[in-house]
């Protein structure tokens, strides 16, 4: 950690296999020099995190093993993976554990990163496959993703797979968004992103566009998603000072739509151009820079 500080890094993310004593150092030693620690937890659950000073947790209730009654102390397994998502499509958000958990969370003023796009993924039927999307995959990269989703989709597979021919994903995925928005509303700090996962089809970008999309679906007006995508980030790395909001003074980061999401969410993706440090792109060129290229390296 120390080694890495010296480097100038300014945020770290613990993966799942951390042990409890591994990430109660990590957090010390960032903490003692002004940085921050994430994770993509499983050996360890979000309220035993939280305990240990954890400052976010990425990708939400769906990678939280504190609840499986088959959950060994200190181990990360996936031994019983085919029960994990009827399990989560069964909790209660409102109330018992999973309530006191965001509680938990919210006292300790633990963040919570939002990456719905990639569980939407594991949905069958879900999302609409855009030609944008296959547009900007390698050939290699395309079939792999259209297979994975041709598989996931096959209601033989969920029969053999879960004894249902209805996924228990669909219960899961609701249940992801309802935790997100009861997060929020509790007085947590969620964030947006995605992550280079979802059999391949999620994409930077296009994915972040999503996610803001879903958030509106998962309760959120528009406004507020939009918010959470722009405003919390910023306010989470301690940047809000400089960027996050359009305000004069802040760093010219902007992005111009056709539309107004702000009423009508979809309009997100009808991006025409880019400033990044006031410099203005085209998105289209850029975009088209890029096709058949995404996953070749």
């Amino acid at each position: 950690m120390n080694y890495w500080l010296d480097e100038g890094v300014d945020n770290f993310k613990a993966y799942m296999f951390i042990t409890p004593a591994e990430l109660s150092a990590a957090v010390a030693a960032a903490h003692k020099r002004g940085a921050k620690v994430t994770g993509h937890l499983c050996t360890i659950g979000f309220r035993e995190a939280a305990q240990l000073g954890i400052d976010d947790l990425e990708h939400g209730l769906l990678v939280d093993t504190e609840f499986f009654p088959w959950k060994k102390p200190d181990t990360c397994s996936d031994e019983k993976a085919d029960e994990e998502a009827p399990f989560y499509a069964k909790l209660d958000i409102q109330s018992g554990p999973v309530h006191d958990m965001i509680a938990d969370l919210v006292n300790h003023h633990v963040a919570v990163t939002s990456t719905l796009p990639v569980f939407e993924m594991s949905v069958p039927g879900r999302p609409t496959v855009q030609k944008r999307v296959l547009d900007a995959l390698s050939p290699d990269a395309r079939s792999y993703f259209l297979n994975n989703k041709v598989r996931n989709d096959d209601v033989a597979a969920t029969k053999k797979l879960y004894g249902t021919e209805v996924s228990p994903w669909i219960g899961a995925f609701r249940k992801s968004m309802d935790f997100e928005y009861a997060f929020a509303k509790a007085g947590g700090l969620l964030l947006a992103g995605e992550d280079p996962t979802g059999m391949g089809g999620v994409l930077a970008g296009f994915g972040d566009q999503r996610e803001v999309e879903l958030l509106v679906e998962a309760g959120f007006t528009p406004v507020e998603a939009i918010h959470i995508a722009t405003s919390n980030g910023a306010q989470y790395l301690g940047e809000l000072n400089r960027i996050g909001t359009i305000a004069a003074g802040k760093q010219a980061d902007l992005v111009v739509i056709k539309g107004d999401p702000s009423k009508k969410i979809e309009d997100i993706e009808n991006v025409e151009m880019v400033f990044k440090d006031g410099v203005g792109y085209d998105s289209a060129k850029l975009i088209q820079s890029v096709e058949g290229m995404v996953g070749t390296r």
